[in-house]
């Protein structure tokens, strides 16, 4: 492995790996799916080689399940898989997000519903963003678009899992997963110096308890749990606050704005280029955070009316939001002023195809 500040040349999956056994990952739990399998194996490897847990588990719900008990008892603890593997793991996941357990799950998205196939998708949006299973909950959705952002936003997957007590999604999929860049690995954290987790289980002999200390999420008196889980939407709003991320990029007196996450932002970004050569102002904005949603900046740069194009790797999830971004806060442009680019089943949309429907799209606008 190399050292903290080189520039190297690293697949998506493994820069995901290293950049969690960086942050402190003290115990990785999986099963191989398509198009994740390089993680998983580069886990197997390097997390043995530094001493720390890896098991292979007999399927994603007991691996899911794994990282519930890990990280009770005091580990970071992550899982990764692919979007039927994911679509296994929300029962732990909505265990986790019930009982304040943080833990981080990487999702290298290929296409579905049902097996699909193993071609990448974006189709998991909903599940990352509206909790994905039972009940009243969020998890924090970071979404990357390229290599370096890859190793970044899983290194601090892991803090903000760790700050709000809870589980964190890396939403990548399967072509940033699998595609090769060059990028500088964040520092090494030595296991010692990660936050102290006086709330966990594995803590109570050191502070001098005696009682068990039991971590659940259940409860059965409804009120009681209500409470509970008003005070964690309480904590959700604070998160709205603070760790909403985004990216702009010439979006001041554009003619259309292309809104875009992961691999389809740069889709975008060669979109926009072809669009500025043809005389089209064309701004890009792209959500990091696709939990908490960048709805207020969103509907900051389309108070200036000008139609939106959302382009994605599914039938119109991404869109959703772009449209309740505009809901009272952007009254001069209209629902019908947003548009959707979408794919489904693994078919990944081209620069040339956005170019056309940007340029349809200012043309009937100008009309």
């Amino acid at each position: 492995m190399s050292g903290a500040r080189d520039r190297v040349l690293m697949k998506g999956n493994d820069a995901i790996a290293e950049a969690a056994i960086r942050a402190g990952c003290g115990a990785y739990f999986g099963y191989p799916i398509t198009p994740q399998n390089e993680l998983i194996a580069y886990m197997a490897k390097h997390m043995l080689d530094k001493g720390r847990i890896f098991i292979q588990a007999e399927s994603e719900t007991a691996a899911v399940n794994m990282v519930y008990g890990a990280s009770a008892a005091g580990a970071r603890a992550m899982t990764s898989s692919s979007s039927p593997g994911i679509s296994l793991k929300q029962e732990g996941i909505s265990y986790a997000a019930g009982a304040d357990i943080p833990m981080v799950i990487v999702n290298v998205v290929r296409s579905g519903p049902g097996l699909g196939a193993i071609a990448p998708a974006q189709s998991d949006y909903f599940q990352s963003t509206r909790g994905g299973g039972h009940g009243d909950y969020y998890c924090i959705a970071l979404a990357p678009k390229s290599v370096q952002e890859c190793a970044d936003l899983t290194y601090r997957a892991f803090d903000l899992a760790d700050e709000w007590r809870m589980p964190v999604i890396v939403l990548a999929d399967g072509i940033i997963g699998q595609m090769m860049e060059g990028i500088v690995l964040p520092p090494e954290r030595r296991l010692e110096d990660l936050p102290k987790r006086d709330w966990t289980a594995g803590r109570r002999a050191e502070q001098g308890r005696n009682e068990a200390r039991h971590i659940t999420s259940l409860d059965l008196i409804p009120e009681n749990l209500e409470a509970k889980i008003k005070a964690r939407f309480e904590r959700y709003e604070r998160i709205k606050e603070r760790e909403v991320r985004f990216e702009a990029v010439g979006t001041e007196d554009a003619d259309i704005i292309l809104v875009a996450y992961g691999t389809s932002a740069r889709i975008a970004l060669g979109a926009k280029k072809l669009a500025e050569r043809a005389g089209i102002k064309a701004g890009l904005f792209r959500p990091i955070t696709v939990w908490p949603f960048p709805y207020k900046q969103l509907a900051a740069i389309a108070e200036s009316g000008a139609p939106i194009l959302t382009i994605e790797m599914s039938l119109g999830q991404l869109v959703e939001d772009v449209k309740l971004s505009l809901l009272e806060r952007a009254p001069h442009t209209p629902q019908s002023a947003v548009h959707l680019l979408g794919h489904s089943g693994g078919v990944v949309p081209t620069e040339e195809e956005a170019f056309e429907r940007i340029c349809a799209i200012v043309k009937g606008n100008k009309q």
